[in-house]
């Protein structure tokens, strides 16, 4: 049985759903009677993370990278073919399933507008988060001057290297325009244009020559002037986040009026018309001041809190962020941030962020650790994957939803470590950061005290990590399994019965037991490998001669018994065949790939190494 048909068998089948969507992570289901789910056989299903039950009938399955290939498979299935149509009621209340913050609708909506509206961005500012890190770095060895002052005159060459990173934070409030447009319902690229407007140079200029000036709480004065007799605020929009959010819901809302009243025949011209019309005005002059005013009058406030005791941030931030970015209650947190540094010129809450990260980090360590001397392959493997997205990358989420959230002892274990490092962060007198980063390894000399960061995050790290090693993670039953099962696979010879060989292990970096069908998948793919993939498959796409890619082919049965191809996890092709009986081994290895595994009836795991994206597009090409 497939993964897809797996889980619509233990959320009820295929009677039981009534609507299925998804996210980045997680499947959505809006079931009949959720009663029907057998959560424990949802949770034991290779490449599941784990499952959340939320209010109502809804259900979500957190499946990791993978989740767009294992939605089109369940949709795929021939039972779901014939499931019946929702009701408008159905269809309603899965639009409203946003995630499993609260018990509300409207509460789950408002964190899943603002989850799609940063979601799409993180890349772009993983990327500048680095770029900025290498300026600090260049700064403390005083080879730079202080890149982050405006006021500060760089040489030409320095000046180019540090508006890389301003590139994204400047038109910050255009991505966010679009990404919450979109999910407001409205033309991504209206919402993109109508923010662009107060953004224009021109606009900018009419502040030159202001009637009167107010001040904001952080000391910077803002421009009016008078337009038409009525007074117009000309602040600089630039990374700003709150404006673009609050157009994007008004926007929105007058879409939907638009379409209800405007005859659809016309309605491709006169909505879009209608919407600048309206919104460019009241943008310029309602909302996008209010959006300043709102997030100038947040960062302050929170700051005259942390300056009153930096202990109160650096306590409460990593304590409470294990529970909060589980249920995506983050998302707000990092609007802030960003308010903060667009406001008053740096944030004070990604240091004792960074303390909850690192212990995050630090008890995937312990489990990986674990994982080695119990020789647990598929749990190394899915620590290992989980371990590089956060270390490298800032990101929790392959840890959370890989390991934690499925082994509930972690947190006990990993609470001290926050506490740990929220401790020396404010005995130390708190730390702040001139711009929005990734926590993470590379990510360190970003903050303005190194020294008092690094020592918070390892310590923050040691402890959790130790607490793991030293009182596990797993219960009795669980370590009992897991040493049965690496002492049979020792017993007969192998690492699960697979057929990947040691030569294959040392060529792609794969286990032999041909495991990683499941959490290795998901977690390696969260790291956001993108580019990766694509210049390993630039550098080897010449090198693959249609020869090669027919003796594949051939070893897997033939065109005709060749389905779905797919490159996973950088080293290894995805296929599944109509008949795993005709599939060759030895032919196989005589097309040159390192090993083949079963992982699933009729799924094979094909090990190239860095030539897989190259051969599933020359056979995609082909």
């Amino acid at each position: 049985m497939s993964t897809a048909s797996e889980i619509i068998a233990a959320v009820g089948g295929p009677e039981n759903v009534s609507s299925l969507t998804h996210c980045a992570t997680r499947l959505r289901f809006q079931l009949v009677d959720a009663s029907k789910v057998d959560g424990k056989a949802v949770d034991s299903i290779d490449g599941v993370m784990g499952s959340v039950s939320q209010s109502g009938e809804r259900y979500q399955v957190i499946i990791g990278g993978a989740v767009q290939t294992v939605f089109n498979a369940i949709n795929a299935l021939p039972e779901m073919q014939t499931k019946r149509e929702p009701t408008d009621a159905e269809i309603k209340a899965a639009a409203r399933s946003g995630g499993p913050r609260g018990k509300s609708a409207w509460l789950d909506t408002f964190f899943e507008f603002l989850s799609d509206s940063f979601r799409p961005v993180l890349g772009a500012l993983l990327g500048a988060s680095l770029i900025i890190t290498f300026m600090s770095i260049m700064a403390t060895l005083h080879i730079v001057g202080n890149w982050s002052d405006p006021k500060v005159t760089l040489s030409p060459s320095w000046t180019f290297v540090n508006l890389m990173w301003q590139s994204v934070f400047t038109f910050l409030p255009l991505m966010v325009a679009y990404n919450a447009s979109k999910k407001a319902g409205a033309d991504p690229w209206v919402g993109f244009a109508i923010m662009a407007f107060v953004m224009l140079p021109g606009f900018t200029t009419l502040g030159e020559h202001p009637a009167k000036t107010i001040k904001l709480a952080g000391g910077n004065e803002i421009p009016i002037v008078e337009v038409f007799g009525l007074p117009l605020t000309v602040p600089s929009y630039g990374s700003q986040v709150f404006p673009p959010l609050f157009m994007a819901v008004v926007l929105g809302l007058l879409y939907k009026l638009l379409k209800k009243i405007i005859p659809e025949n016309v309605q491709l011209v006169f909505v879009p018309f209608l919407a600048f019309v309206i919104m460019i005005p009241l943008t310029a002059f309602l909302i996008g001041p209010a959006g300043i005013y709102v997030g100038g009058w947040i960062g302050n406030s929170l700051g005259a809190i942390n300056n009153f005791s930096p202990f109160i941030f650096a306590i409460i931030v990593p304590l409470a962020y294990p529970f909060m970015v589980p249920v995506g209650l983050h998302w707000p947190i990092n609007a802030i941030m960003l308010a903060n540094i667009a406001s008053i010129g740096s944030d004070y809450i990604q240091g004792p962020m960074g303390a909850w990260n690192f212990a995050c980090f630090g008890a995937t360590a312990g489990v990986l650790f674990l994982a080695f001397r119990d020789r647990d392959t598929q749990m190394r493997q899915t620590a290992t994957g989980a371990l590089a997205a956060g270390l490298l990358g800032g990101i929790s989420e392959p840890s959370l939803y890989g390991i934690h959230l499925r082994f509930k002892k972690i947190y006990s274990r990993m609470l001290p470590g926050c506490l740990v490092g929220g401790l020396i962060i404010g005995i130390g007198g708190g730390l702040k950061i001139k711009a929005f980063i990734f926590t993470s390894l590379l990510t360190i000399p970003a903050f303005d005290n190194i020294l008092l960061y690094a020592i918070a995050v390892f310590a923050a790290f040691a402890t959790s990590m130790l607490l793991v090693i030293f009182f596990d993670y797993r219960s009795a039953e669980e370590k009992a399994a897991v040493r049965a099962k690496a002492d049979g696979a020792t017993d007969d010879g192998t690492a699960g019965g697979g057929a990947i060989s040691a030569e294959a292990d040392s060529k792609a970096g794969s286990s032999p037991d041909g495991s990683s069908a499941s959490g290795a998948d998901t977690a390696t793919q969260s790291i956001g490998n993108a580019a990766s993939e694509a210049d390993a498959a630039a550098a080897n796409a010449s090198s693959i001669s249609q020869s090669r890619v027919e003796e594949l082919i051939s070893g897997l049965g033939g065109r005709d018994n060749v389905g779905t191809i797919d490159s996973i996890a950088t080293t290894r092709l995805r296929v599944e065949v109509q008949d795993s009986s005709l599939v060759d081994i030895d032919a196989l290895n005589s097309a040159g790939i390192a090993g083949a595994v079963e992982v699933l009836p009729g799924v094979w795991h094909i090990i190239l190494g860095q030539e897989a994206l190259a051969f599933a597009e020359t056979i995609s090409a082909g």
